[in-house]
């Protein structure tokens, strides 16, 4: 074989792989390629850390709680994994889970609102993207709203709102404390006003059981935690806990330095960060909230307030 045709063989065979390549590319979808490289996801061996790149085999990942083992970094999980390491097994009763949202206006952009709804909870097995209930961590009954960031990101539409809501008016009745466990990119644009309303919403119902009923409530940032979810609920917890090197934030890095046209320092918007300069009360690693929850709650729950 002459060089000449040595070349023309190599330029054939790269021109196939890369037809092929892309190819595949173009025929994945954004949710299936987002599947591919989640922790949680049910197909694939290996994953990838959306922090310091590390490749992690998912299965070692989810026997680690999804933390990754090069630096120590959370990943996000699903609300269902969330809800089983805070509570006893066999204690969770769920609350308005059959409630959903409606595209109320029409809203489009590359897909419509309702089938991005639609391909979420086909996904995620959820209505919408929190889970709400009561449940027993080391036998204390507690109200916990768990926030799915699977689900269109954790967004918080009017479904999410009214969930967090309800949750908050059970527990204020029965005198418990509610525990809502965050993973939010914020208010969900889809929904225009009506996402935004949520965040009052949330916040008048709390000042009524904080305030008014002098009842506790603990936030639990983690990661991701951003946008409205931080700036309404997310910051009134009476007690706030967060995950190691969780990022919370109210707008991004890259936002903020454009707006006030100065450098942002690395790990500005992590847990560590908002703990030093005192947002947070307590940083705790990720196989520990039950314990630790039971631990405030025992004696909150010994001496209930009395007005009189």
């Amino acid at each position: 074989m002459s060089v000449i045709n040595w070349f023309e063989d190599r330029r054939k065979f790269g021109g196939l792989i890369g037809a092929f390549l892309e190819e595949a590319t173009r025929s994945s979808t954004p949710s299936e390629r987002d599947r591919r490289v989640n922790v949680n996801a049910n197909k694939g061996l290996w994953a990838r850390c959306d922090n310091c790149g590390n490749m992690l085999h998912v299965k070692f990942s989810k026997q680690n709680r999804s933390v990754c083992e090069e630096r120590g970094y959370h990943l996000s999980m699903s609300s269902m994994e969330r809800i089983e390491l805070s509570i006893d097994p066999n204690t969770w009763i769920p609350l308005d889970e059959d409630t959903s949202a409606k595209d109320v206006l029409s809203f489009s952009d590359e897909d419509s609102h309702e089938n991005r709804i639609i391909l979420s909870q086909e996904k995620t097995g959820l209505a919408d993207a929190v889970q709400t209930g009561i449940g027993d961590p080391n036998g204390t009954l507690i109200a916990p709203g768990v926030m799915d960031f699977h689900f269109m990101g954790g967004s918080m539409g009017s479904v999410v709102g009214e969930k967090i809501t309800r949750l908050i008016e059970y527990a204020t009745q029965r005198l418990l404390p509610p525990v809502l466990i965050r993973a939010s990119g914020g208010a969900r644009m889809q929904e225009g006003t009506l996402s935004s309303m949520q965040m009052a919403k949330i916040s008048s119902v709390l000042q009524l059981h904080q305030v008014q009923k002098k009842l506790l409530y603990i936030s639990v940032p983690t990661y991701p935690t951003t946008g409205g979810v931080t700036a309404s609920f997310g910051m009134l917890g009476d007690i706030i806990i967060a995950e190691s090197k969780a990022y919370i934030a109210f707008a991004g890095k890259r936002v903020i330095e454009q707006t006030l046209r100065q450098k942002i320092p690395d790990g500005f918007q992590a847990a560590e960060s908002s703990f030093d300069n005192g947002l947070l009360d307590l940083i705790i690693p990720r196989n520990l909230p039950k314990g630790v929850l039971s631990e405030i709650f025992e004696p909150h729950l010994l001496v209930p307030y009395n007005k009189n």
